[in-house]
């Protein structure tokens, strides 16, 4: 019995970025249920003020926050912003974003085969 499989030429990876030498890493703070939701991947972005200009390729270091306490927890998880959908549209204030997350890191552009990336 012969099995005739279909292997793409390429593999396309998540999401590519122009020049990652351009980006930037962010501090951020995050909440317990959220951090918990982000870690777990059920909360694959966030809602932000975009008072730091994010950009798809940017490093995000979200430290869990307790507000109550006003104390970070001493976890940290790494995402990268996917995507970013700027305020103004869609009922998101002016001035805001949210941000697709990914848990890994962005491709630089031109890259379509990351098997031995």
């Amino acid at each position: 019995m012969t099995t005739n499989l279909a292997l793409p030429e390429q593999i396309i990876p998540q999401f590519q970025i122009l020049n990652p030498a351009q980006h930037q890493t962010h501090d951020l703070k995050i909440w317990p249920s959220c951090f918990a939701a982000v870690k777990a991947g059920n909360k694959p972005f966030d809602v932000r003020e975009n008072d730091r200009n994010f950009q798809v390729g940017d490093v995000l270091l979200l430290h869990e926050f307790e507000p109550e306490s006003e104390q970070e927890t001493g976890q940290t998880i790494t995402r990268w912003v996917s995507y970013v959908l700027q305020g103004g549209v869609f009922g998101i204030e002016p001035n805001w974003c949210v941000l697709g997350f990914s848990d890994q890191p962005p491709i630089p552009t031109g890259i379509t085969d990351i098997r031995l990336w």
